[in-house]
């Protein structure tokens, strides 16, 4: 394998490849400009070539708007134990570029992400010599093209890795919606699809029909489809798209159940039964190392998924799997002195999810930690927070996106107003400083801390917190 002279480390591909213009960061607003800036055409270009590193390997391919980073990851998991060489792409990451673009039990080696890098290198420096009609697509100038997105390169860049390292399949999360997803070029063995909220309305719709619609474009004609519990009005749209495409339908709710849900400080432990014997005569008992319910159905999806695209996965791949599974600030707990718990939750759900797992473990006098980009909403957030914390500090959830915790404040207080016994409510903007502000208060009263409410504040006190450590 060869490495690149211009890169010495992944951090130097993952920084050149962050040069570039990132969606999230650029002024595009709008979805009538979500279809210039995501653009399928523009990727199959791409893939075409780097000699179609996409279909290097089976695909499973995984959408949703919560849980399907935690899907994606189990299901590589499970495949992995089974003995199956697993590539795993999945976003947001938390501490490392390199956890979006991952093997189920670590990194890469960095000869890969060398060699990935100089391919991908290479192939954007050939794209200012391309003629006609292909320039057009990557050339600003013709009115229809634009240079390739971050996003669009990023999932490139996890194509040729699982190339280069030679893996058996590919489990691949979209990032937002689907449809128009730079991973939506793959011809997966199944597609999976988790619930489905009201997020990033500006770009996919102000539905659950609309949204739903948008995710659904990642279902293929005559593969099946793998859905988690939907809301009528998302279970309707994919029903209607899986008999247009000819694709098998599996309704989780339908095809299995999950009993004896237990769930600690560390782990969460249930029993999964298949209503089809066939593919499990006989009822599985699971734990994973992450507490709360909602995991237990991620991974219920998480186990259909993988049998399904791989019939011969066994009981014992699907445990060990499962046991092993591990992901950064899905209910993280990364302090013992007071208990501090990180969790990327960003919207209504996820949040009162989050906040009922962690009053059942810890109680309803704690340290709310919370800071959420503009757009999000933080009312709903609010109203399923409020009333399982003692004290709450709003802060900024790092730079990465605009936020006003000025005005995540006033939220807080608004909502807070009708409740009984009113929880103290602080503004706190600096995050290192509202870290330590929790962690202060904290000591004194002995009291445990939940930071969410954007995986970037998860990220900014994963970091303090392990800084503090070393």
């Amino acid at each position: 394998m060869s490495i690149s002279h211009n890169f010495t480390s992944s951090a130097d591909v993952f920084a050149w490849i962050s040069g570039f213009i990132n969606f999230e960061r650029s002024q595009i607003q709008g979805k009538q400009s979500m279809h210039r800036t995501f653009r399928l055409d523009r990727m199959e270009l791409l893939c075409d070539l780097a000699g179609r590193p996409d279909s290097c390997a089976p695909v499973i391919h995984i959408a949703g708007s919560k849980g399907k980073g935690s899907v994606t990851g189990m299901t590589a998991a499970i495949l992995e134990a089974g003995g199956i060489k697993t590539a795993c792409y999945a976003s947001p990451h938390v501490s490392d570029y390199r956890e979006r673009i991952s093997r189920p039990n670590g990194f890469f080696e960095e000869a890969v992400y060398l060699e990935a890098g100089r391919e991908l290198r290479e192939l954007t420096e050939d794209l200012q010599h391309r003629t006609a009609p292909d320039a057009e697509l990557f050339n600003p100038e013709s009115g229809i093209g634009e240079a390739p997105t971050f996003f669009e390169l990023f999932t490139l860049l996890f194509f040729l890795c699982a190339r280069i390292s030679k893996c058996d399949a590919m489990a691949v999360e979209t990032g937002i919606g689907g449809r128009l997803d730079a991973t939506n070029i793959v011809h997966p063995l199944v597609s999976a699809i988790t619930p489905i909220e009201l997020e990033h309305t500006e770009y996919l719709g102000d539905t659950i029909a609309a949204i739903a619609g948008e995710k659904a474009g990642i279902i293929k004609q005559g593969k099946p489809l793998l859905l988690s519990d939907q809301t009528p009005e998302a279970l309707e749209v994919f029903r209607l798209r899986a008999e247009q495409s000819q694709s098998p339908l599996v309704y989780f709710p339908d095809a299995a159940e999950l009993n004896a849900l237990r769930i600690d400080r560390l782990n969460t432990a249930f029993t999964l039964r298949f209503k089809k014997e066939s593919l499990f005569p006989k009822p599985l008992d699971l734990s994973l190392p992450i507490p709360g319910a909602i995991q237990a159905c991620n991974a219920g999806l998480a186990v259909l998924t993988a049998k399904t695209a791989f019939p011969l996965i066994g009981e014992e791949a699907i445990r060990k799997g499962l046991a092993s599974f591990r992901l950064p600030a899905r209910f993280e707990k990364i302090l013992e002195e007071p208990p501090l718990v990180i969790d990327g939750a960003h919207t209504a759900h996820s949040a009162a999810l989050c906040a009922d797992t962690f009053a059942e473990l810890y109680g309803d006098e704690g340290i709310l930690l919370f800071g959420c980009a503009k757009g999000k909403d933080a009312a709903s957030m609010a109203k399923a927070l409020l009333p399982h914390f003692s004290q709450i500090i709003i802060t900024l959830p790092g730079t990465f996106k605009k936020s006003d915790p000025d005005e995540v404040y006033a939220v807080f207080k608004r909502e807070a107003f009708s409740l009984d016994g009113t929880p103290e409510i602080r503004c706190v903007p600096e995050t290192n400083r509202a870290i330590e502000t929790a962690l202060k208060t904290a000591a004194k009263g002995r009291l445990p801390i939940l930071g969410t409410g954007s995986f970037y504040l998860a990220a900014e006190i994963r970091e303090r917190i392990l800084h503090l450590q070393v």
